[in-house]
Formats: structure tokens, C-alpha cells, sequence
């Protein structure tokens, strides 16, 4: 407690099966799980305002640490009065820790025990990323979850690779508790998760799960799944992994994913979520419905007067036709991504109130079988 007001606070509200929901307190709101966190890279959710993601029902959105240390800089967002204030998003943030995208994006990348080394996607410009200065440069964006630095491996790298990986996070993880609980202010307000690897090892992931709990966390996230492991054995990790983090803690999985995606995850006890899906998507003119994906571009939408789907309310579904979105995807109007991104995440938040119900009144396992056979029976 920082002057009455809660730092962080989890209540589970209610369980149906390994299924969970519940609330995340903070200082700048409550977060409802099972959570769907909108991607927000470089300061914006793309192709959205940030009022207008919040009327989606999003309580929280994720930000960037790789894209926004190097633009517009972590000390220029201080200078600015902090990432909220900079994008007028004054709800929380989770920040990931920039480790994922240092492994994908960056060119020339150096690996020892004190960071990466690494040159800018941008300009090429050479960058030090330690558990420290991921720490620092969270603390400097003004961040409400920090996330510790980790590394990502590839799933189909050799166990010793991956062991000795995970190992290495570990250790990662213990100096980002050390650095996020040095920056005093900040961490009186904020709160620190730690990350779970072992790719698709299930003795890996203990040990990993071991090594976070003996350190303390406020959250704890499954890490290194949606690296194109495919669902199969991603659910594969999540009928143990979440059972070896703290119960009372929030559990967090790493940019998934697809619509049935997060319904076998919540099945298996994970609160959170985020991925780039459902505004990429939106970019791209495929729309999520309860009746499965639909892409705007294909002919077939071309003088469909209907909306995009009865019954939601957002203003692409209820303001225009599918014939519309088609011509404006296929003439590559901004409209189009704009439209279609606000749908994508209406019918995300709309799918996660969903389960929140159906947890909660118990009746999760037929909402999730219901859900299946619309959502997967048919799709173009």
C-alpha cells in the first residue's frame, strides 16, 4: 500500500475448472481477467485512438520497450511527462522487457552474460540491453506491469541450447528484481513480473517455475510459446505449465493469440493475454467473428449490404456494410484498417466479458464448446 492505494492487488472472483476470473488492482485501475491486452508498440495501438480502444473495453495496453528506447528514446518519454501522459492513455500499461524483439528484429546481435549487444532495425545505430537498463528504461516510460528481461529461444533449438537459456533468464530474472526494486518511486506504483522458458520441456519449465517463485514476483508469465510451435503442443505446455506458478498470482501468456487460442488458455488457468492479431489482422482486412475469420477482400463481400457481423456494436459493424469495408480494403483506403482494426478489438474484449460470465456462472466448459463449433465450423 502506498498511501492507501493498492500497488497491486489480484482477487480471483470466481474458478470453473483450471479457468479463472478475477481483478487486477492498481493505482491507475482495475484490470478485469481473463485479460486482453491491445498491442500499443510505439506509443499508439495502431490505426486507433487510444479513447477509442478504451470504448472496446480495454483496460490495459502493452507497450514497447525495444521500439521506444529507440524512438523516440526512454528519456525523451520522461522529458514528456512519461508514456501515459505522452499518448493519452492514462489506464495501465504492461511493458515488455524488449528481450523478444532484440532476438527477432535487431541486426548483429551479441549474447553474453551482461545483456545484448545489438545495431537499431532503423538506422543501425549499436545498443546495450542489460536487465538493468530494460529495468531503467521501464521505469523511465513511467510503466504500470514491468515485465524482466529474458531470452527467447527458437522451441526447435537443442535441450542443452534451451536449458542453458533458460538458465541464463533466470539469472537475468533475479538482477531485474534487483534493478526494478532499486528505482524506489517507481516501484512503490509498479509492479514486476517474471518469466517462465523452457520451451516445450516440461522438467525445464519447473525449474524455471522454481527459480521465479524463490525470487518473488507480482505476476508470472508463460514465455516462449507462439514462436510458431504450432497449438497442439503449445496447449500441450499449458496443460502443466501454469500449474507451477503461483495460484495466487496473476498468469500471463506471451503474445497469443488467435480467438481459440485464448479459450484453450483460459481452460487451462492463464489471466492474460496479448498479440498483435487482432489490429494486424484488421490492417490486412481479415475480421474475426463468432463464426470464424473473414477476409474482406475476397469477391464474395463485394455487394454484401449486410454488417460485418449483427449484433456488435461497434461503429464499422453498425455504421457500414461488408461491401463497403471490401472496397475500401481493396482500394487500400486507411478507413479500411481503421474500421476493421476497431471491430478486431471489439469482438476481442467482447470474447474475453464472455468468458468472464461464463466462469462465473460456471458454465465455462459448455460456453468454450459452444464457442468451438461456431468459431471453428466455418470460416472463408
Amino acid at each position: 500500500m502506498t498511501g492507501g492505494v493498492t500497488r497491486f492487488a489480484f482477487e480471483i472472483a470466481a474458478t470453473d475448472g483450471k479457468a479463472r476470473t478475477g481483478t487486477i488492482t492498481m493505482q491507475r485501475g482495475e484490470i478485469r481477467t481473463p485479460a486482453f491486452m491491445p498491442v500499443g508498440t510505439a506509443a499508439t495501438v495502431k490505426a486507433m485512438k487510444p479513447e477509442s480502444v478504451r470504448a472496446t473495453g480495454a483496460d490495459i495496453i502493452l507497450g514497447n520497450t525495444y521500439h521506444l528506447m529507440l524512438r523516440p528514446g526512454a528519456e525523451r518519454v520522461a522529458r514528456l511527462g512519461g508514456l501515459h501522459k505522452f499518448m493519452n492513455w492514462h489506464r495501465p500499461v504492461l511493458t515488455d522487457s524488449g528481450g523478444y524483439q532484440v532476438m527477432s528484429l535487431s541486426d548483429l546481435r551479441k549474447l553474453t552474460e551482461q545483456g545484448v549487444e545489438f545495431r537499431s532495425h532503423i538506422d543501425g545505430s549499436k545498443h546495450m540491453l542489460t536487465p538493468e537498463r530494460s529495468m531503467e528504461i521501464q521505469r523511465l516510460l513511467g510503466s504500470d506491469i514491468v515485465m524482466a528481461f529474458d531470452e527467447c529461444p527458437r522451441a526447435d533449438r537443442p535441450r542443452d541450447e534451451i536449458a542453458a537459456s533458460m538458465e541464463l533468464s533466470m539469472r537475468w530474472a533475479k538482477r531485474s528484481r534487483e534493478g526494478f526494486d532499486s528505482g524506489e518511486e517507481h516501484a512503490s506504483r509498479a509492479a514486476l513480473f517474471g518469466i517462465q522458458q523452457g520451451a516445450l520441456d516440461q522438467d525445464l519449465r519447473k525449474i524455471s517455475a522454481d527459480k521465479l517463485t524463490d525470487i518473488g514476483f507480482d505476476g508470472y508469465a508463460v514465455g516462449g510459446l507462439a514462436v510458431g510451435e504450432g497449438q497442439e503442443a503449445m496447449f500441450g505446455v499449458l496443460d502443466c505449465a501454469p500449474d507451477m506458478l503461483p495460484a495466487d498470482r496473476p498468469r500471463y501468456l506471451m503474445g497469443v493469440g488467435k480467438p481459440d487460442d485464448l479459450v484453450g488458455a483460459v481452460e487451462r488457468g492463464i489471466d492474460m493475454f496479448d498479440c498483435v492479431l487482432p489490429t494486424r489482422s484488421g490492417r490486412n482486412g481479415q475480421a474475426f467473428t463468432w463464426n470464424g475469420p473473414l477476409n474482406l477482400r475476397n469477391a464474395r463481400h463485394a455487394e454484401d449490404t449486410g454488417p460485418l457481423e449483427e449484433n456488435c456494436a461497434c461503429s464499422a459493424c453498425t455504421s457500414y456494410s461488408r461491401a463497403y469495408l471490401h472496397h475500401l480494403h481493396k482500394s487500400g483506403e486507411i478507413l479500411g484498417a481503421m474500421l476493421v482494426t476497431e471491430h478486431n478489438l471489439t469482438f476481442y474484449q467482447a470474447l474475453m466479458q464472455a468468458m468472464r460470465a461464463a466462469i462465473e456462472d460456471g458454465r465455462f466448459a459448455l460456453f468454450a464448446a459452444d464457442f468451438r463449433r461456431d468459431y471453428l465450423g466455418s470460416s472463408d
